[in-house]
Order: structure tokens, then C-alpha cells, then sequence
């Protein structure tokens, strides 16, 4: 379904400016922006692929990952076509890095995605697997109605989202989990075809905002692996985040454009573990290693195992009703309004 695009300037000789992502397009009649999801038309801007639905799931909420949003319900996740990045390493390229026009999706009215929601079980709608951002229209109108029903929202995302379009949908949006990618801006531009700088201001700007945010950070030997840079994002989320903010690093493994690159060493995932709490972080994690030991949630005032996880869920859960530790009685920082519907 093609519809007329929100937050966009007309400008003169019909062209256009988005005002959705970062890269603030200009865009002449008859062309697309960076996101190649949305035209000028005599004029006037269209998305097009406003409920265009390539990929639909029931997930563990812990699978995006979020470990401190409602733990241990599911997560309804949907995804679209296209993307604001280039990322040489996508792991979605199929969708994300291909045109709408040979795309193969469904069309799912907000409505419909909604109550398929709620019929699934899941306590939350995520929009994840390519950047929700660029469905802007449709996310907005799906969370509207997902709040009406009581179900919680997620943006899985690259953070790459203006300050006036977040603001759009913040009334609405309760979870931001963001990538960043990076701590250079060479990272950015040479792998991602972006900046670093929007991201990190969309992230405070989410706190800020009250939304509930999570990191992530895939480490790729020899492009982001620094323990300079790894300090330095750890001392920045510290900072402008808070230290509650969980903080997750991922493996790489090769992939798409990037194959000629080793999967990361678990030691280098250990020592930015390390490198995170030093500066500050409570809760960090290790993710894509299955059993490494980093994937639960430990009390950071006595170190007691609170919240155990295995293959994308959670096993058990030891905290008390007021979400404290049972062994020191420290608040340990999670979102959950349902908390015996948590307990395993």
C-alpha cells in the first residue's frame, strides 16, 4: 500500500525533504530516498511500504535481545523491506539491502497486525529485523492501537531516528533498543554509510523520554574491537545513559560482505565484559555464545545469580516481588507490570 508520507518538507522545483532518519534526504521528482522505501511523487512524498509485512513471528522478548523488558513473556515481531544503513555485515540483507519492487511480503493492515498480536499471547508488538524507522507511518499507526489493547511496544533499531520523529511516536513507544554499531565515526561511514553521532543523540534522547533502552554492540575483530573504543562507548553509556542500561555484546560471525572476517574470539567478548563493568555498567552481557555464562542477570551489589537464561528464554527468576535481590535486598532495574506472570 502506497500512502502519503508524515514528517517530510516540500521544497521548491517539487522536491522534497524527509525529516524521518538522520540522512534528512532531499529528493527530487521521481526519485527515492537512501531508504529507497519512499518517493517523491509531482512533489509530494509516499512510503511504500506501508503495510508491507516480509518477515512475522512469535519471539521470546529475550531473543531481540531485551533481558530487563518484561522478562520471560514473548514478543509479537514483525519486519518490513529496505533499510537507512549499508551494513557490510547485515545478517537480514535479504530484506533489508533489496528493492520493494522484488520483495516478497504480505500486506497487514495495523489493525490486523494488532489483534494478531493479542491472539498470540505475546505482552509486547516489536518492529525489528530491518529498521523500523524507515516504516515509520506504519509503526506509528500499529503502536497507537497496540496501547489501546494494553500491549507494550519495542523499537529494535539503529538509532538512526530524528528528534521530531521521535518525539511523534514517543507517547507511544515504551522500549528503544538500539545498535551502536560502533564508537568511531570511520566505522560508520566506510561499513555502515552513516554517522555515529545521530545514533548516540536518538539514544539519550529516548531516556531521556522515559523509554525503556538496551545496547547492543557486535564486536568485529579488527574494525570495532579496540579496548580503547570498547572504554570509551562504556564511559559514554555511563554517562548519557545511565548505569543501569543493560549493555549486550554480541559475536560476529562472517557474513554477507564481511566474510573474510574470523568470528570474534570469546576473549575479546570477556574483556570488553570486564571493560563495561569497570566503567561502570551493571548488567552486561555476552551474547551469540550459548552457554558462556554472561547471558544472566547477576545482583551488582553482591553478585547472587538472579535471573537465569538459556537458548533465547528464561530459565528461573530469584527475584522478589519488588524486583530486589533476595540475598542483599538491592532494586535491580526491570520493566514489568506483570511480575508474577514473569516467574518461572
Amino acid at each position: 500500500m502506497i500512502k502519503e508520507a508524515m514528517l517530510y518538507e516540500k521544497l521548491d522545483d517539487a522536491k522534497v525533504q524527509c525529516r524521518l532518519c538522520a540522512h534528512r534526504c532531499r529528493i527530487a521528482p521521481g526519485k527515492r530516498g537512501f531508504c529507497a522505501v519512499r518517493e517523491n511523487r509531482d512533489g509530494t512524498l509516499y512510503t511504500l511500504n506501508y503495510n508491507v509485512v516480509s518477515s512475522e513471528a512469535l519471539d521470546p522478548i529475550e531473543k531481540k535481545p531485551l533481558y530487563h523488558f518484561h522478562p520471560g513473556t514473548s514478543v509479537y515481531s514483525l519486519g518490513t523491506i529496505g533499510c537507512n544503513f549499508r551494513c557490510k555485515h547485515c545478517q537480514n540483507w535479504t530484506i533489508s539491502q533489496i528493492s520493494i519492487d522484488e520483495a516478497n511480503a504480505i500486506e497487514m493492515s495495523p489493525e490486523l497486525a494488532v489483534k494478531r498480536a493479542v491472539a498470540s499471547g505475546a505482552r509486547s508488538i516489536a518492529w525489528t529485523y530491518n529498521e523500523p524507522t524507515i516504516w515509520f507511518e506504519y509503526t506509528y499507526d500499529c503502536a497507537r492501537l497496540a496501547k489501546e489493547e494494553g500491549l507494550a511496544t519495542v523499537y529494535v533499531t539503529n538509532g538512526y531516528i530524528t528528534k521530531e520523529a521521535l518525539e511523534t511516536i514517543a507517547p507511544y513507544l515504551d522500549a528503544f533498543r538500539v545498535d551502536i554499531k560502533a564508537f568511531t565515526e570511520d566505522f560508520y561511514r566506510e561499513i555502515a554509510s552513516a554517522e555515529l553521532a545521530p545514533v548516540l543523540e536518538s539514544a539519550k534522547l529516548a531516556r531521556e523520554m522515559g523509554m525503556h533502552v538496551e545496547v547492543v554492540n557486535l564486536i568485529i575483530p579488527t574494525l570495532n574491537d579496540s579496548e580503547d573504543e570498547i572504554r570509551d562507548m562504556s564511559k559514554w553509556i555511563y554517562e548519557n545513559l545511565g548505569a543501569d542500561t543493560p549493555v549486550h555484546f554480541t559475536r560476529f560471525h562472517p557474513y554477507y560482505k564481511l566474510q573474510d572476517i574470523c568470528s570474534t574470539p570469546l576473549d575479546t567478548l570477556e574483556r570488553a565484559y570486564s571493560i563495561a563493568r569497570e566503567e561502570g555498567i551493571k548488567y552486561v552481557y555476552i551474547g551469540n555464545v550459548p552457554g558462556n555464562g554472561h547471558e544472566h542477570t547477576f545482583c551488582p551489589e553482591c553478585g547472587e545469580l538472579l535471573i537465569e537464561r538459556g537458548m533465547f528464554g528464561m530459565d528461573s527468576n530469584k527475584l522478589t516481588e519488588r524486583r530486589a535481590c533476595p540475598r542483599c535486598g538491592e532494586e535491580i532495574s526491570i520493566v514489568s507490570d506483570d511480575w508474577d506472570g514473569c516467574r518461572v
